[in-house]
C-alpha cells in the first residue's frame, strides 16, 4: 500500500493529480480499512478543487487511526475545506480540535484566524495573526517589536486617554 501512496504522491507533485485520484480510488476498493489511504484520497480530491467530495474522505480518515503527522494534515485539510465551502462552524470546531491535540502546530492558528475572519470575529482574527507574526518572524526589525506587537494584539481598539 505504501507503494501506491508513494506513486500517488509523485503523480500529485508532477501535476498529474487526476491520475493520482484514480489510482487511490481503485486502491480504496481493495483496502477500505486503511486510514492513510482515505487521507491521501481526500488530499488528492482537495488538490483538484473537488472540496465537496474531499470532505467524506477526510472525515472517514479522521474516524480511523492515522499517524500523528497525517492526523494533523487531515484536520487542517478538512477544516480548510469546510472554510472554503462556507461551513465555518465545522471549520472552527475542527481547528479547535487540532489546536487542542497539537498545540505546537502553528498552521492551525493561522487557519483559525481565517475562519474567525469569516465568522466576523475580526479583532480576534487579527490578534491570532499578530501573535503568530510576533512569535515566528525571522525578520530582525520586526523581532525588535515582538513584545509590543504581542502586548497590543488584543488591544487594537483601545485608545489611551492621556
Amino acid at each position: 500500500m505504501n507503494d501506491i501512496m508513494a506513486q500517488a504522491d509523485e503523480l500529485r507533485r508532477t501535476g498529474q493529480a487526476e491520475k493520482a485520484r484514480k489510482l487511490l480510488l481503485k486502491a480504496l476498493e481493495q483496502q477500505q480499512n486503511d486510514a492513510e489511504l482515505w487521507y491521501q484520497t481526500a488530499w488528492t480530491h482537495d488538490s483538484l478543487g473537488l472540496e465537496q467530495e474531499a470532505v467524506a474522505y477526510y472525515e472517514k480518515s479522521l474516524g480511523m487511526a492515522l499517524s500523528a503527522e497525517s492526523r494533523k494534515g487531515a484536520i487542517l485539510g478538512l477544516s480548510s475545506t469546510y472554510r472554503v465551502l462556507g461551513v465555518y462552524a465545522k471549520a472552527k470546531a475542527w481547528l479547535d480540535t487540532g489546536m487542542n491535540e497539537f498545540p505546537d502546530y502553528r498552521p492551525f492558528r493561522v487557519f483559525y484566524a481565517m475562519v474567525l475572519y469569516n465568522l466576523g470575529e475580526y479583532g480576534k482574527a487579527m490578534q491570532e495573526l499578530l501573535m503568530e507574526v510576533a512569535e515566528t518572524t525571522s525578520d530582525l526589525s520586526t523581532q525588535e517589536y515582538s513584545r509590543a506587537i504581542q502586548y497590543y494584539a488584543d488591544k487594537l481598539d483601545q485608545i489611551e486617554d492621556r
